[in-house]
């Protein structure tokens, strides 16, 4: 009789201590959930979002983007550009239209918007958001302010690898492109594995991690960059180690201005910005740049990839590789320039002469 009741009361003890470890494993992986879980995108607009301060069209989806216009009235206007900006980074920051000598800008007759990515600034996040999306919605902010059957498109940096997207899906759209210092994705299929790892390699530790996990792991990306436990990205820490010597130059230029409107490039949260841009600009690509049909058979347009040569940030060395692949291409390689040239004195200039009137 006693025998019975020990064994029952430790069936007991057991079954609560079991219970008791079903509760604890249960509160672990909510916790873990919750810790890789990106919370909700703030609200945008009244009666209690963000403040919306510049104009936004309705996208087909319902989504909202955010505009800003540069140049001449695009009624008069004789070019037409749509600039796309670079990673962590907002409308305001149109480096072909702020670096741009406004003398150049009224006497070719040009008209420039520079719009809010989706998750950035004042642009609705998309949830959905593809390659082919984003074109899209470039295609649709043209229609809906009445550009014309053409535009050119101009990209840098991250904005730069867009680019790509809008030859791929949209070429029938094109005027002409230019991509300044175009992030490059070292997963791109055509491109030499050891080329491609060379030049991986060469990033900073850190960097390859956060990059890694953007790629295979795309759904710890938020808990990555927001852990710390091990150092993130540089490029999310504004670190001047990825600044060459004429970035570092070029500081007080690519900078002047911007901290009035800092605080809006991440406004609605860092994923639907910065982490959902790495995770498509590094994840696995639909298509390879490399295999892209030249849009200008006829010479009727032309695509311009700029590069410095001591770019920390984009590996010169794969650049050159994508432009050898397409001899449509023109490549201008500039000696001794890091990542933010386009900041120097004529620099712009001379890439908006380049892509408008041929002129190298």
């Amino acid at each position: 009789m006693a025998t019975a009741q020990v064994k029952n009361k430790m069936s007991s003890t057991g079954g609560i201590f079991t219970k008791l470890l079903l509760v604890l494993f249960i509160g672990f992986l909510a916790f873990a959930y919750q810790s890789i879980s990106p919370p909700p995108p703030k609200k945008l607009g009244p009666p209690d979002g963000l403040p919306i301060t510049t104009p936004r069209i309705k996208l087909r989806d319902g989504r909202h983007l955010s505009y800003k216009e540069y140049g001449v009235p695009k009624e008069s206007a004789k070019y037409k550009i749509i600039f796309i900006h670079g990673f962590d980074s907002i409308k305001h920051h149109a480096v072909i239209a702020t670096a741009t000598s406004p003398a150049l800008i009224e006497e070719l007759g040009v008209y420039i918007v520079s719009f809010d990515r989706p998750g950035y600034g004042e642009s609705d996040p998309d949830p959905n958001r593809t390659l082919k999306s984003l074109a899209l919605d470039i295609e649709e902010l043209s229609d809906q302010l009445g550009l014309g059957s053409k535009f050119h498109v101009v990209g840098f940096s991250m904005g730069g690898q867009i680019v790509w997207t809008c030859l791929k899906y949209i070429p029938h759209r094109l005027a002409g492109a230019t991509l300044i210092a175009p992030a490059v994705n070292y997963w791109w299929p055509r491109l030499p594995r050891n080329l491609s790892q060379q030049a991986f390699t060469k990033q900073f530790l850190k960097d390859q991690l956060c990059l890694h996990v953007s790629h295979y792991l795309p759904w710890l990306t938020y808990w990555w960059n927001t852990q710390k436990l091990f150092p993130s990205s540089s490029v999310i820490a504004h670190s001047l180690d990825i600044l060459s010597r004429q970035d570092r130059e070029l500081i007080p230029k690519f900078a002047a201005g911007k901290a009035a409107i800092e605080g809006q490039v991440r406004q609605q949260g860092e994923y639907e910005s910065i982490h959902r841009d790495i995770n498509i600009g590094f994840g696995n690509w639909e298509f390879d740049p490399t295999g892209i049909k030249n849009p200008f058979p006829n010479n009727e347009g032309s695509v311009h990839v700029w590069q410095g040569d001591e770019d920390i940030l984009v590996p010169v060395t794969l650049q050159r590789y994508i432009a050898q692949q397409l001899p449509w291409i023109n490549y201008h390689e500039l000696k001794g320039a890091g990542h933010m040239f386009p900041f120097g004195d004529g620099v712009s200039d001379t890439i908006l002469k380049a892509l408008l009137l041929g002129k190298h």
